[in-house]
C-alpha cells in the first residue's frame, strides 16, 4: 500500500476516471520519496482497467494484482539500468533497450509497443529512471512519445528532470512529489524489517524521504552513527587510533552502503556542530566542513581508496572544536 502523496494519486486517477487522460507522465522529485512505488500501483491500478473506488486499490484476486506481483504481466514494462539477463546495474539506461534486440538485453521497447496489449485494454511502460538514460537512448524513446498510441501510458521517473531533453519533458504531464512527513516515514519503516535499527533516528535522517531511511538502515546506520559520535567526543590528538579502526571497516566488498553513508554523515555532523558554535571555534569548524565536504564529492568521481577517505574524514569530524 502506498503510504502519502494523496493529492498525486489523485490527480493522476481524476485524469483517466475523467476522461482526460495523458499518454506520458514525467514523476519529478527526490530520489527516495516513493516515485517506484507510485509508478508500480499506478500501473497496476491501469491494467486493471482504472476502476473508479479508492485511489489505486484494485482486487487483489485480480488478474493485474496477481501478474504484477509474480513479475509476469505481458502489458508491463520496466526500462532501468539493470541488465535483464545478468542483474548487473549498468552507468546508464542504453539504447538497446529501446530499439535493437541483444542477447543481454531481452525484447526491446519498440518490439513490445508494435502490437497491441496481450491482457487488456492498455500497456504500461516505466522508464526508472529517465535520468540515466544517455543521449540516443531518450532520442530514441522521443519518437516513441511523439507518436503515442491510445492504449500505451508512460510513466516517466525523474529525479533531476533538468537533465532530460526538453522535447521529452513537453511531451509529458509533470506529477510533482513532496516530502513525506515524519509520521508517514514512520508508517513506511515500520513496514519493512529494520531489525536492531533507531527507528527515531531514521526518521530524522530521512528529511521526509523514506527510501533515504532504508537505505541508511541497510548500511547499518545506527552503529555508525553511534561510531562517528564517539570519534567526535575524543580529543583532536588522540583520534587516530579510532579514526583508523573506523577506516578498516568501510573498505572493502560488501560494504558500498556504509561508504556511501559515512559519505554522507560526515559533512552533516560537522555542519551540525559548527552551527552551535560561535566565534574562532565556528570558523575552525567551517573549514573542516569545507574540506570533508569537498573530499566527500570528489572521493566517488576519482575512485579515491574508501578506506584513505574513511580514515580523513574521521579526522576532519575530530578536528571540530567541542
Amino acid at each position: 500500500m502506498l503510504i502519502g502523496h494523496q493529492s498525486q494519486i489523485e490527480a493522476f486517477t481524476a485524469a483517466f476516471t475523467g476522461g482526460r487522460p495523458h499518454h506520458a507522465w514525467l514523476l519529478v522529485g527526490q530520489q527516495g520519496l516513493g516515485k517506484a512505488s507510485f509508478t508500480r500501483e499506478a500501473a497496476t491500478w491501469l491494467l486493471a482497467g482504472a476502476p473508479r473506488g479508492d485511489g489505486f486499490a484494485v482486487p487483489p484476486e485480480g488478474d493485474a494484482a496477481r501478474l504484477m506481483a509474480a513479475g509476469s504481466h505481458l502489458d508491463y514494462r520496466l526500462i532501468e539500468r539493470t541488465e535483464a539477463k545478468t542483474g548487473k546495474l549498468r552507468s546508464e539506461i542504453v539504447i538497446g533497450q529501446i530499439v535493437r534486440r541483444t542477447d543481454s538485453e531481452g525484447q526491446p521497447l519498440r518490439e513490445f509497443l508494435s502490437g497491441t496489449p496481450m491482457l487488456g485494454a492498455r500497456r504500461v511502460v516505466v522508464i526508472d529512471a529517465a535520468d540515466d538514460m544517455n543521449r540516443n537512448t531518450a532520442n530514441a524513446l522521443l519518437k516513441s512519445l511523439e507518436e503515442p498510441s491510445e492504449d500505451t501510458v508512460f510513466l516517466l521517473v525523474s529525479h533531476s528532470p533538468g537533465r532530460l531533453l526538453p522535447t521529452i519533458r513537453s511531451r509529458c504531464r509533470t506529477l510533482r512529489f513532496s516530502r513525506l512527513t515524519d509520521a508517514e516515514v514512520s508508517r513506511v519503516l515500520a513496514s519493512a524489517d529494520l531489525e536492531g535499527e533507531d527507528e527515531a533516528l531514521l526518521v530524522r535522517l530521512a528529511e521526509g524521504c523514506p527510501g533515504r531511511a532504508i537505505a541508511l538502515a541497510g548500511a547499518g546506520i545506527t552503529a555508525l552513527e553511534r561510531d562517528l559520535a564517539q570519534l567526535a567526543a575524543l580529543p583532536p590528538q588522540i583520534a587516530n587510533p579510532a579514526a583508523l579502526m573506523l577506516a578498516r571497516g568501510i573498505g572493502g566488498k560488501g560494504r558500498e552502503g556504509r561508504y556511501a553513508a559515512l559519505l554522507d554523515r560526515v559533512p552533516a555532523l560537522i555542519a551540525d556542530r559548527a552551527q552551535r558554535l560561535t566565534g574562532p571555534a565556528r570558523g575552525a569548524a567551517i573549514a573542516e566542513w569545507e574540506a570533508a565536504s569537498r573530499l566527500a564529492r570528489e572521493a566517488v568521481p576519482l575512485q579515491l581508496e574508501p578506506g584513505q577517505v574513511a580514515h580523513r574524514l574521521a579526522l576532519h569530524l575530530a578536528a571540530v572544536p567541542a
